[in-house]
């Protein structure tokens, strides 16, 4: 089996149907190694280049929906051909980066590949693409509706909470207190001690 068809055989599992042949032709023009991994809290996808490899690694977290996979992906593709276009030393989500997001994401902005009410925190966050789309609190509420059904429904967004909210936290009780952009100031009730916790972490409500 060659590596297309490798890769369409995993992508066929993530992605929207429509979008596959599409994600696949990203990789013919541009080959890579291409991974699904368990659940990482900092980031959804990664792409690192090394020079001392031939062929470069893309890795996105296996747990996505399907709509956010396929933006995930397109991001990380777009940083590869950004430094084959541009070269090494370009930043990692500079202009050169951004403007390969947008041309690679533009022919698969429409309903045919996201449902309407994505399209529409899409084309705003794309704009001025971050440099990670979980800094986009409105783009991430309205993906997150595409996320298999949690197992503990009583799940909120920090965001959704206000400050003087008591929430629980990977078990652990937390009062919420001022937002710094992307962050939330909040303290552990037990240690007394404070974490900046993202906007965007499911927590349980208590008080």
């Amino acid at each position: 089996m060659s590596g297309s068809e490798q890769l369409r055989q995993v992508l066929i599992t993530k992605l929207p149907e429509a979008a596959v042949n599409y994600a696949v032709e990203l990789w013919e023009q541009e080959p890579f190694s291409f991974k699904t991994t368990a659940t990482r809290k900092s980031k959804l996808g990664d792409f690192r280049y090394r020079r001392d490899r031939q062929t470069q690694t893309i890795t996105i977290n296996a747990d996505l929906n399907p709509y956010q996979f396929l933006l995930t992906y397109i991001h990380e593709v777009a940083h590869l051909h950004a430094f084959v276009r541009f070269g090494i030393d370009i930043a990692p989500h500079g202009a050169e980066w951004k403007s390969t997001f947008q041309q690679l994401l533009f022919p698969i902005l429409s309903t045919k590949f996201f449902p309407i009410d994505l399209l529409i925190p899409l084309r705003k966050h794309m704009k001025n693409p971050k440099a990670s789309s979980a800094a986009d609190l409105f783009l991430m509420k309205e993906m997150s509706k595409y996320d298999e059904p949690s197992l503990n429904q009583e799940a909120l967004f920090l965001s959704d909470l206000k400050p003087g909210n008591r929430f629980l936290l990977s078990g652990r009780e937390f009062e919420k207190g001022e937002t710094r952009r992307t962050r939330v100031l909040c303290q552990e009730i037990k240690s007394g001690k404070k974490y900046l916790i993202a906007q965007l972490a499911k927590v349980k409500l208590i008080a």
